[in-house]
């Protein structure tokens, strides 16, 4: 035995991969089943079954059957060909003209047809086909039988039994008509049978042969065709490619019954077949695929003319097995299951969409095109129960999609606005792993004092404090259409810009963080029992280029912002505690829509930062005449007019309980004009 070298290299990661992806679709597959529900899964699984059992017994059923009917007959005349009148087939027929001529209708003049027949043996035909029956006696019998007897060419003499037709033909009709036919015994003439099967009143399908019965006209003309022995498949249908051309030449029987006047006619006549039959208007006119279309309904004779026709031709339409027909069944209403209930891309779903339609709607028809015979083709029963398949998984995995769509969607609007929400569910490819560098607003809340005082407080004391605050401090970011980040303890951590951006991002930054601070301070004043005063929240916000997206793996992911944006949004929230301030803004993140509620704080060094900041505070409590006097003051004193801070201290003492107006006199005394204070 030759040990075989262990797999290495890159298939084996592959083959995990490959696994891991199965077995992930597999556990979303028992995921949603178990969310289907059993009541709505088993009137899926019945709504599927049902639609199978259509597309099997459509062509049985009532209703069915007529449309499967119907779109067979579409077929047949849409894929036929379009051929030039056929000349090999001639007609001679009894026409309305004619039973005028002969004052005789029911039974046609026999004497007549005698004598035609006479003429046209003398013509040269190959053979003659007869679609008149003789079954009852008349006068004129006699001219008829030494007509037939007389025959030199093979002559067809129509055949019908009373166990074939017992509507139309009586014992005693076909008595007489075995008595007639048995006075040509020995001749050229013989019995055909002209048996022709109809479904609904149309002919569309070659008749069986029954037991007793002559051979059928059809191949009773033409050469031998053994492939046409027990043939039951499709009639085939010809159109005619010119109008006022018809398939096959017609003459009325008139013509021939002097030999003055059929002479005129050898060439039409000679080494063709020769039918013989009526084309009267409103004796047996049959209806033929092409019924439903055109709303004519053809002589009788030239359903037998293109029997022979087909014969001629040996075209023989190929069956299709009743094990493919089953298996088209399954396969239609499978598709249209699986379509329903698999989630896939929008663009790759209408594209399967539109080739199963196409498939069902055009597939019968490319098959009968290429020769198969597609009688019993259940095209509409796949369509039914395609439709049934499918609106029912649909239907469920529809039902299965609100609901883990709504699920997620209140997942999402916990970090994300309801807007921002939706479009991700729109399109999940935002959700995707990686980063992009986005300009964004970063705000970072900080409650003053909550980690000290959580070590005097039980945990579920602790646990429903800090989740009110949370819950109030994040409506407030998702009013404003901010996306939070992350929560740290206490701290809260928002951005503005992504994963949408908005014109106005850096307004709606800035009002957020003056709400959270309000909240803050409403939850600060808030009396509750057995719990010490909280602390001041406190607020930094920055504007800057972070990287912005999904970190981690594809089975846990964070969505974040990363970057120096961050961390001086942070550090900015720090420094309110050395300044005294409570809402700390850079000059970068104070959009002109807000300044008006900020008042300056000079420029500071922020730890670990080497660039200074220039600092104000959002501060809409404090009068807008403080607000204004303040920011004039610092814009004097920035340019190097140290006379304003006497301004500066002046407006001190005006608020002495201010202590951050304080705390700038202290830094500005200290740094001079243009200066920065570096922060500890």
């Amino acid at each position: 035995m030759i040990d075989q070298p262990r797999t290495t290299g890159p298939s084996a990661p592959l083959l995990k991969d490959g696994l891991s992806a199965v077995a992930a679709q597999s556990a979303n597959a028992r995921l949603g089943l178990r969310q289907v529900g059993a009541p709505r899964l088993l009137a899926t699984i019945v709504l599927v079954i049902l639609g199978l059992i259509v597309a099997l017994v459509s062509w049985r059923a009532p209703l069915l059957g007529a449309a499967e009917r119907a779109l067979y007959d579409f077929r047949v005349v849409v894929t036929a060909p379009a051929v030039d009148q056929d000349p090999r087939v001639v007609m001679v027929v009894f026409n309305d003209d004619t039973l005028r001529n002969t004052q005789r209708r029911s039974p046609l003049d026999r004497a007549l047809l005698g004598h035609a027949l006479t003429q046209l043996d003398a013509l040269g035909p190959k053979a003659i086909g007869i679609d008149i029956l003789v079954d009852e006696p008349q006068p004129d019998d006699a001219v008829l039988v030494a007509a037939l007897r007389d025959m030199k060419t093979p002559t067809h003499l129509a055949f019908a039994s009373n166990a074939t037709n017992p509507n139309e033909m009586q014992v005693w009709q076909e008595a007489y008509e075995r008595e007639f036919q048995a006075q040509l015994a020995g001749t050229n003439s013989t019995g055909a049978s002209i048996r022709v099967e109809k479904e609904d009143d149309v002919v569309r399908r070659w008749p069986s042969h029954a037991k007793g019965e002559p051979p059928m006209l059809s191949l009773s003309m033409a050469p031998p065709a053994p492939a046409f022995e027990g043939y039951r498949g499709g009639l085939r249908w010809r159109n005619s490619k010119f109008v006022n051309r018809p398939l096959y030449l017609e003459f009325p029987i008139d013509l021939f019954g002097q030999a003055a006047t059929a002479g005129m006619f050898r060439n039409f006549i000679k080494d063709r077949y020769v039918l013989v039959g009526g084309d009267i208007s409103d004796i047996d006119r049959v209806a033929n695929s092409a019924t439903f279309l055109t709303g004519e309904r053809p002589a009788g004779l030239k359903v037998h003319a293109d029997l022979l026709a087909q014969v001629l031709d040996g075209v023989r339409q190929t069956p299709i097995p009743p094990a493919i027909l089953v298996l088209m069944s399954v396969l239609a209403v499978a598709g249209g299951a699986i379509t329903g209930a698999v989630k896939i891309r929008p663009i790759l779903n209408e594209v399967i969409l539109i080739g199963q339609v196409a498939l069902i709607a055009f597939g019968p028809l490319a098959l009968q095109s290429t020769g198969f015979d597609t009688w019993n083709v259940p095209q509409f029963g796949m369509i039914v129960g395609w439709i049934a398949a499918y609106t029912a998984t649909a239907a469920a995995a529809r039902s299965v999609g609100a609901e883990q769509r709504t699920y997620a969607q209140n997942a999402l609007g916990k970090y994300l606005p309801r807007d921002v929400a939706a479009e991700i569910l729109r399109d999940p490819s935002r959700m995707a792993l990686h980063g992009e560098r986005r300009e964004i607003y970063a705000v970072f809340t900080d409650l003053q004092g909550f980690t000290q005082l959580t070590h005097g407080l039980e945990p579920e004391v602790v646990a429903s404090l800090l989740n009110r605050y949370l819950d109030l401090v994040s409506q407030a970011v998702l009013e404003h259409g901010g996306t939070i980040d992350k929560f740290v303890g206490d701290a809260v951590v928002a951005f503005w810009g992504a994963p949408l951006s908005r014109p106005d991002d850096g307004e709606r930054a800035a009002r957020a963080a003056i709400a959270m601070w309000r909240i803050g301070e409403v939850f600060r004043n808030t009396p509750m029992a057995d719990v010490p005063a909280l602390g001041r929240t406190r607020v930094g916000l920055h504007r800057g280029f972070a990287i912005v997206g999904n970190f981690g793996g594809e089975g846990r992911i964070s969505y974040t912002a990363l970057g120096d944006v961050m961390n001086t949004a942070s550090r900015l929230e720090s420094a309110n505690k050395q300044l005294e301030t409570r809402i700390l803004v850079s000059r970068e993140a104070m959009p002109a829509s807000v300044a008006g509620d900020c008042r300056a704080m000079g420029r500071i060094r922020l730890r670990g930062r080497a660039t200074p900041v220039e600092v104000f505070e959002a501060a809409p409590d404090v009068p807008e005449d403080s607000r204004t006097r303040l920011n004039a003051a610092w814009l004097r004193f920035d340019s190097g007019d140290t006379a304003a801070l006497e301004d500066i201290r002046a407006l001190a003492a005006d608020y002495p309980e201010d202590t951050a107006l304080a705390k700038l006199v202290d830094r500005l005394e200290q740094v001079g004009p243009g200066g920065v204070f570096q922060l500890d």
